[in-house]
Parts: structure tokens; sequence; C-alpha cells
């Protein structure tokens, strides 16, 4: 499997994992938003802020992220190929590309929300602890934050 920075001829098959996983993700419902969504996939590749793993020449896995603000945007990974690690490679991948004391949030379902658990273990897991509660795509949702040491003390 390669992990590597997503490219402009890789957004068709992007886009045909992002539809088998759209309905984990608030606010990807419609026609109209899965083209604003293609859109904007390409604009974070052309920003080299998109990753990409690739198993067999189908995109498996799939993360959004900004330097500018240290946010992990989005992250999905095929129904068929979990629990192979390759979301924890994604995030690794992604923390190569970033300032080594930059930290980093993501925004993810609220504790109390069923359909949230698998992904808050995973952020847990990799050491995110629990910031402020706001709301997205008219879903409540928490930040999660993982705090990074600066180089010099790692």
């Amino acid at each position: 499997m390669e992990i590597r920075l997503a490219q402009a001829q890789d957004i068709d098959a992007w886009m045909a994992l992002v539809e088998r996983v759209r309905d984990a993700f608030p606010g990807l419902e419609t026609a109209a938003a899965m083209e604003e969504h293609r859109k904007n996939v390409l604009c974070f590749i052309a920003q080299s802020a998109a990753i990409c793993a690739i198993d067999a020449d189908r995109v498996v896995g799939i993360l959004l992220f900004s330097k500018e603000t240290g946010e992990l945007c989005f992250l999905a990974v095929d129904p068929a190929c979990q629990r192979q690690h390759i979301a924890q490679r994604l995030v690794s991948f992604m923390l190569t590309q970033m300032d080594a004391d930059q930290d980093i949030t993501v925004t993810t379902y609220r504790e109390d929300d069923p359909d949230g658990r698998a992904a808050r273990a995973f952020y847990k897991h990799l050491g995110f602890t629990e910031g402020r509660l706001t709301e997205a795509f008219s879903h409540l949702v928490q930040e999660l934050i993982l705090k990074r040491k600066p180089a010099e003390q790692a």
C-alpha cells in the first residue's frame, strides 16, 4: 500500500470513495454538496494538502488537512479496508507535512453520539484530547486536539 500526496488525476477515484462513505459525513447529502466537495478536494490537492492511500490501483483512504490552521479536515477509509491501520498511516503522513510543534485539531461527533464512537476512539488512541463543543452542518460536534511539543523538546 502506498501513502502519498494526492494528485489531480486521483479525483474520480477519490470521489468514488467519498460516495461510499458520505452517509457518515454531515454536509454531503446532496448532489450539489458532493460537487462542492469535489471542487474543495481539487483545491486541497493543488495546495499539497490532500493525502491518499492506494492499494492495487484503488484509493482506499483519503485525508484533507490545512497546514495554515493545523486542522485535519476530512478522513475516510473504504469500509472494506477498515482495521488495516490505513487511517493511522494517513494521519502519520499528514504529521510529516505539518510544522512539528503545531497542534492539530479535528472536529468529530460528540461523545454521546453513537455515530462517532469509532472515530472518537481512533483519535483518542492517537493522543487527541477533548476540546470545545461546537456545531457544524447543523450537527452538534466536538473539537479534538493533538498537542505537539516543540521540536527541541521532543
